[in-house]
């Protein structure tokens, strides 16, 4: 019975490395499955791609505006009073063997009846050809923005998925670490209750014992709802039925760092989405101080139009007209230059927010490297005290073998190797979940 309560204890010290043995191989999700699951499903990221196509309609739509245009005006109507035209005797003139034109009084008459008419002009923009190219540079650049705003909605949803795997499996493991320490107890249980038939052991014993069990089966059910509520979670980041289950894979063992902080700075200005945002909206606003400038030049077009009357007495059926159509808007008051004065302090204003951003990515990339590297420290101190109470561990079962330690020694040192194993547990994924918030600080995909 000792020697079984001895290989419990042995299993319960390595219970973290066993959180994944139970699951299937086909339900394992790793976490570069995960995060191709959500680039590829998840809504954020879809929305955020189909901003980036509209902006192709939209520039497209911008372009149409340099080619000519046509526009037609009709109207059908009927007359509820008549049209009348009278023309006195004489109103062209009198001419020698004519006489007076019109001889007499003349009067032309239009009874009540429909009447159209139609006016079609054609027309193609020339002054405005320019204003039209700055139309087609801003709606790339908008283009470019929400290219932009793609990128870091994707390396949020990475993020994202990063933490939650990270949350999961930490969770996973202390509740593999719940299941044993259940067992093991349990298992205690069954031997306390034989003891105290046997009268070596006290009441008290056996009570203390199945405390401690209702107090794991309490942990446990916690664990399994906190579980299923994170997988509900992750399941919901990455596009997908919230009720899939699986189980998440082992954190491999940290990985040095090779970047010093004066690279991951200059990385993060080169590739941090924000930055690039920030930076195209300077140009957005410079280009539309251009825009507004626009307004001081006339539009110039090339006009054709097409005049038609119909059932109108006396007015011709068909007009057409050629030319040059201008048109301009000589006072506004200072409109135009209110709004130019504008523009130009709104290009200030895009610059201190680019200087901004720039300063608060400096900060950030500085704080998560110094975070990584305490997270790094922290994870080798608990290795070291993970790997010294161990070997007490088997020092005191040295002991009790030889019944030179008690069995409440040997429980005392299991329960301080649970506690630091857990807290290398933490440590690790504390390390793995620093490393993600330095990765995405880069600016990595």
């Amino acid at each position: 019975m000792i020697r079984l309560l001895l290989f419990c204890l042995l299993v319960g010290s390595s219970v973290s490395a066993l959180a994944q043995d139970s699951a299937p191989p086909e339900s394992v999700l790793t976490l570069e499955q995960a995060v191709n699951i959500a680039q590829a499903n998840n809504r954020s990221v879809k929305n955020a791609q189909l901003f980036a196509s509209i902006d192709d309609d939209q520039i497209a739509e911008a372009r149409t505006y340099r080619f000519p245009s046509i526009n037609l005006y009709a109207l059908g109507s009927q007359l509820l009073t008549p049209v009348n035209f009278t023309f006195q005797q004489g109103a062209f003139g009198t001419f020698p063997g004519i006489g007076p034109v019109p001889a007499t009084n003349t009067q032309i008459h239009t009874p009540l009846r429909p009447t159209f008419y139609a006016l079609t002009q054609f027309s193609q923009p020339l002054s405005q050809q320019y204003k039209f190219g700055l139309n087609i540079k801003q709606a790339k650049l908008t283009k470019l923005v929400d290219e932009q705003k793609l990128r870091a909605q994707q390396q949020s949803v990475t993020s994202q998925v990063k933490q939650s795997y990270y949350a999961i499996l930490r969770t996973q493991s202390s509740l593999a670490s719940s299941e044993e320490n259940l067992k093991f107890d349990r298992e205690l249980d069954r031997t306390t209750e034989q003891y105290l038939a046997e009268k070596t052991a006290l009441k008290s014993d056996s009570m203390d014992v199945k405390a401690r069990i209702a107090q794991e089966e309490y942990n446990n059910l916690t664990l399994r709802n906190s579980l299923a509520s994170q997988k509900e979670q992750l399941n919901d980041l990455l596009g997908r039925d919230i009720r899939t289950d699986f189980s998440v894979a082992e954190v491999p063992e940290a990985t040095t760092i090779e970047a010093s902080l004066d690279a991951a700075q200059a990385q993060a200005l080169s590739a941090r989405p924000e930055l690039a945002e920030a930076r195209l909206a300077v140009q957005q606003a410079e280009l539309n101080r251009r825009i507004t400038k626009t307004q001081y030049i006339p539009d110039v077009s090339l006009a054709v139009t097409n005049l038609s009357l119909t059932n109108i007495n006396l007015l011709p059926s068909y007009v057409a007209t050629a030319g040059v159509l201008v048109s301009w808007d000589p006072i506004d008051w200072g409109r135009r230059k209110h709004e130019l004065a504008a523009a130009s302090k709104t290009i200030e204003q895009s610059k201190n927010s680019a200087n901004e951003t720039e300063a608060q990515i400096l900060v950030e990339v500085a704080a998560k490297f110094r975070k990584l590297g305490e997270t790094r420290a922290l994870l080798h101190a608990t290795t070291l005290q993970r790997d010294a109470e161990r070997e007490k561990l088997r020092v005191v079962m040295n002991q009790f073998e030889q019944k030179t330690a008690l069995l409440k020694d040997v429980l005392r040192q299991k329960m301080s190797l649970e506690t630091v194993t857990n807290q290398y547990n933490q440590a690790l994924l504390s390390f793995w979940t620093a490393k993600a918030d330095f990765e995405k600080s880069l600016g990595e995909e």
